[in-house]
């Protein structure tokens, strides 16, 4: 029997925005993956449209760009909704109540939900930044049994002991802390020594590095 071996494509990763406050992270997350040359596929919630419109003055076709591939959430038949399609796994960025309802129950109601499922089922990585306070007993169920199915529930907390200077550096750790879960390090995390520091002159310079790349 002859095989044809293909060479290995591009790393890639799934992104997911849905319709909860926070698509900063989204966006700083398709940035990155960018530079780090992983080839990004995104799916966005209508829910998640409407968010972008309310906390950025991007358009669609602006965020659609950012990504190598870009889908609509009612397009189940995308290359990310089946199992076969090789990934690194999923980030949804923002994570909203209703997604990781659907993702812990297998309920999936759109290609977002459906891309984690598949995920999931594939034993790949998922990962979702839930964007919700305070929480109820529902929502607590939820993060468990999200995480009895292997997604990790990652609410985008932010860290001080870096003593961030701008919104931005906040924003980059959050993200850099994501990434270091699929072994991705974009230089974005000062990491912890085991004693506190002074913020050496050169971290005000990190949130400048994506700026840079924005223009």
């Amino acid at each position: 029997m002859q095989l044809h071996v293909t060479p290995a494509p591009r790393r890639r990763m799934i992104v997911g925005i849905s319709g909860a406050t926070g698509i900063i992270y989204g966006l700083r997350i398709l940035e990155v993956l960018r530079l780090l040359d992983i080839e990004a596929h995104l799916v966005m919630s209508k829910p998640g449209e409407r968010t972008l419109a309310y906390e950025t003055d991007l358009k669609m076709r602006d965020v659609r760009a950012m990504a190598d591939f870009s889908y609509g959430d009612a397009d189940i038949g995308a290359a990310i909704a089946s199992g076969s399609f090789r990934t690194m796994g999923m980030i949804v960025a923002p994570c909203s109540v209703r997604s990781l309802s659907a993702i812990a129950t297998g309920n999936t109601d759109g290609l977002l939900t459906r891309a984690a499922d598949v995920c999931l089922k594939e034993r790949r990585r998922v990962v979702l930044m839930f964007r919700e306070t305070p929480l109820h007993a529902g929502h607590i169920g939820a993060m468990a049994q999200a995480t009895a199915n292997g997604a990790i529930v990652f609410p985008p907390v932010p860290a001080f002991y870096d003593r961030p200077a701008s919104l931005d550096e906040m924003v980059n750790h959050t993200v850099g802390r994501v990434l270091d879960l699929y072994d991705l390090d974009a230089g974005l995390v000062r990491r912890w020594s085991g004693k506190p520091e002074r913020t050496p002159p050169e971290a005000a310079g990190r949130s400048e590095i994506l700026a840079k790349e924005r223009v």
